[in-house]
């Protein structure tokens, strides 16, 4: 019986919140180039996928969060869920001050600060995530 090796890339993604919004980045590359997603990126060795979603958050919108302060919403790892290949990510929630601004950096193209409610059609399976988030909050629809 041969075994196939599969590669498992792992990421960590961010729902920033603040007041009744979510902050977005506008994807600079591929995959999935000049579509809403949110911020994130790879765990680099010998890093906890809590402290890597705080490293994109600063890296990709200046929002710099306590580690600790991130809520695990859940690990999404659904085989496709990246055109590249296998990637698991953790997925984390925060809430922000209303007084906080964002600005792009990284691979993020540019930010925006979206009603939650409309957060939808984003890159990757983002969209079920912030939906997950939504629950959590027990937001509006």
């Amino acid at each position: 019986m041969s075994e196939t090796i599969e590669t498992i890339r792992y990421t960590a993604d961010v729902v920033c919140i603040r007041g009744g919004d979510v902050l977005l980045i506008e994807r600079g590359w591929p995959p999935h180039k000049g579509q809403l997603a949110l911020p994130g990126g790879h765990v680099d060795p010998g890093e906890t996928s809590r402290a890597a979603a705080a490293r994109e958050l600063l890296e990709e919108t200046g929002i710099d969060v306590d580690p600790g302060d991130l809520e695990l919403i859940g690990v999404y790892d659904a085989p496709g869920r990246d055109p590249r290949g296998r990637y698991v990510t953790a997925a984390y929630l925060v809430a922000v001050p209303n007084g906080i601004t964002a600005r792009a950096g990284d691979d993020a193209a540019a930010v925006r600060w979206v009603p939650l409610g409309n957060a939808r059609g984003l890159a990757f399976d983002h969209t079920d995530i912030v939906t997950t988030a939504r629950y959590r909050l027990r937001a509006p629809f």
